[in-house]
């Protein structure tokens, strides 16, 4: 199997130079042991966790001086974890989750590049039973999330186990249309929906048609 390429690179967000290492393009893979397979991840989507994405460059701008008020965060498919390392700049309490095997080697060797402090990482799927030892969050991130039919109801029921009572979530969607049917799970489960201003991706901003959604609970 040929070595995997990388790219570097370093992006503005904000005030924010953050340094990060993507995979060069999507023709990437590496798999020897079976473990992404072992997980349904096919070789056709495993790079897709290594690639950055404009709605993760728009979470990423937000996330730059959005509320944190000593929040705890978790970021959701952090992928190679944009959001999550201007969150770790910025001295933020942030977590975040992968299904990829790979991802958290990934988030690990991009704080390393940023000289940050170690970002909590666990890797789960979202139909996993999960730990019940983590403690709960009250900021819920992730961008591009709701890519197939089935995801609107296993992100909610995820971010429903993950969610503190009194919660907000921020979901920078990619248009890919099932943000309808999330909104409506999210509101059954007491949550309160706001659209919030729109963001230009760094990529290729003419070309973006996502949203950035918010929602929140008090309880």
């Amino acid at each position: 199997m040929a070595a995997i390429r990388y790219r570097y690179q370093t992006t503005e967000f904000g005030h924010h130079d953050i340094h990060y290492r993507s995979l060069r393009d999507r023709q990437q893979f590496d798999d020897d042991y079976g473990e992404a397979e072992s997980l349904g991840i096919s070789s056709a989507s495993w790079p897709l966790f290594g690639m950055v994405w404009q709605s993760g460059e728009v979470l990423a701008e937000l996330m730059t001086n959005y509320n944190i008020n000593s929040r705890r965060i978790l970021e959701i498919g952090c992928g190679v974890g944009l959001a999550s390392l201007v969150l770790n700049e910025r001295f933020a309490d942030i977590s975040a989750t992968d299904v990829h095997p790979s991802a958290g080697d990934y988030l690990e060797h991009n704080t390393q590049l940023n000289n940050g402090k170690q970002i909590p990482f666990f890797r789960t799927a979202w139909e996993d039973q999960q730990d019940g030892e983590i403690k709960k969050f009250d900021l819920i991130i992730g961008s591009d999330l709701l890519y197939e039919q089935q995801h609107s109801k296993n992100l909610s029921i995820f971010i429903e186990y993950f969610a503190k009572p009194k919660c907000e979530v921020i979901i920078v969607e990619a248009g890919r249309g099932y943000r309808n049917n999330f909104i409506q799970r999210m509101e059954a489960l007491g949550f309160r929906v706001e659209q919030l201003n729109a963001i230009s991706p760094k990529t290729k901003p003419d070309a973006f048609k996502g949203r950035i959604l918010q929602f929140n609970r008090n309880v």
